[in-house]
């Protein structure tokens, strides 16, 4: 299959009106958001907490300027989408045009992890059910199939869809950024959590990279992963997950957050901070990016953490930038309840980084018999 130009698919959007563009980035749309983040302003490129904050952002831009955005998603946003997309922006409610640009993991035929099969059985079902009109990208034609979207978004006042299969886009560099003085990888800092907290308690860790990076820190150690829920889709729902799952032990239960997670459903936080058991643990890596998808960045590193986390009701919250002072810090959370940790690192994970033998479903039955012997 030939590739789009990838400068040249972004130029043409930027010369048919599209000058705001938002969402949150996804693995096949990586050499688009690249560059995205690369030639277009601050201000015109917001990088969203999720999916349906971006349509949001979307018809607000829309009524206030008369102009379009383009909103960036992998097809596991779909259902962050589809109540501002029905609710408002549908023809029959504010009618706001938006052209959405949908990454399509798990399309039929082609091979991908076990999180992504049924969505992208579903995708096509799912903008059908919307009644939002959509085109697969065909690099022999993008150009017209731009063109017409656009005009069937502005005739309609309402949404239209690009799918984008893998493959679609060539090759865009992109320089991540990175926060200056850290030094501190991400899994190196997963090692030393596992290693402090001990292979007896249960981990729920959040989705992308550190979920692969705590599977094969398992595998190295000779350890299970009887006791480790991989949230290998339902991005920003860890917490969450970890809370509930406080509910059926009495062993400690620690949620290995990212970024990116947390801040999609960051309403989550106040939630588990007033109603968790006293089993909950929290730790956040922070890296200040989606680096699971391209390396875009969050404004993670812009705001202040543990200040939101104290305000949201955890009464021990500590940061730390340094890999020596992790084990200290894990044993100071693991002895208080309402307690948090913030670990700060660097981008970047190992080119030869494998993915879960284990399949979720597997995964599910042995810690359902985990969970039988530690039960309140």
């Amino acid at each position: 299959m030939s590739v789009i130009d990838t400068t040249a698919f972004y130029d043409h959007l930027v010369g048919q009106g599209v000058e705001l563009f938002t969402g949150v980035p996804d693995s096949l749309l990586q050499d688009l958001c690249a560059c995205i983040y690369d030639r277009t302003p601050r201000e015109a490129n917001i990088v969203a907490a999720n999916e349906g904050n971006a349509v949001g952002l979307a018809c607000g831009y829309h009524v206030a300027t008369g102009k379009y955005a383009a909103v960036y998603l992998q097809n596991s946003g779909l259902g962050n989408i589809v109540n501002p997309v029905l609710s408002l922006a549908h023809s029959e409610v504010y009618g706001i045009p938006m052209l959405l640009i949908i990454g399509w993991r798990g399309e039929p035929g082609v091979k991908d992890e076990p999180q992504h099969v049924a969505q992208g059985r579903l995708t096509t079902a799912m903008l059908d059910a919307m009644e939002v009109p959509y085109q697969v990208v065909d690099p022999d034609r993008w150009q017209t199939q731009i063109d017409d979207a656009l005009a069937t978004m502005r005739e309609a006042n309402a949404p239209v869809a690009l799918l984008v299969r893998k493959g679609t886009f060539s090759t865009y560099p992109f320089a991540t950024p990175s926060k200056p003085g850290l030094t501190l990888t991400r899994e190196a800092a997963l090692a030393a959590v596992l290693e402090a907290i001990g292979p007896d308690a249960f981990v729920v860790s959040t989705t992308g990279k550190t979920s692969r990076e705590v599977f094969e820190l398992r595998e190295g150690r000779s350890e299970g992963h009887a006791r480790d829920f991989l949230t290998v889709g339902g991005m920003g729902h860890s917490s969450s997950i970890a809370m509930g799952a406080c509910l059926g032990t009495e062993d400690l239960v620690y949620c290995v957050d990212g970024d990116g997670g947390f801040l999609m459903h960051m309403g989550s936080a106040p939630v588990i901070a007033q109603r968790a058991r006293d089993n909950y643990r929290y730790i956040l890596i922070n890296n200040g990016a989606h680096e699971s998808v391209g390396g875009q960045p969050t404004v993670a590193f812009d705001i202040d953490i543990p200040a939101i986390l104290k305000g949201s009701g955890f009464e021990h919250v500590e940061l730390v930038t340094d890999g020596a002072d992790i084990a200290d810090a894990v044993a100071r959370v693991t002895a208080r309840p309402r307690s948090a940790l913030i670990v700060e690192t660097v981008q970047g994970s190992r080119p030869d980084l494998g993915r879960p033998t284990v399949s979720p479903s597997a995964n599910k039955v042995d810690m359902i018999a985990e969970f039988e012997g530690t039960r309140r």
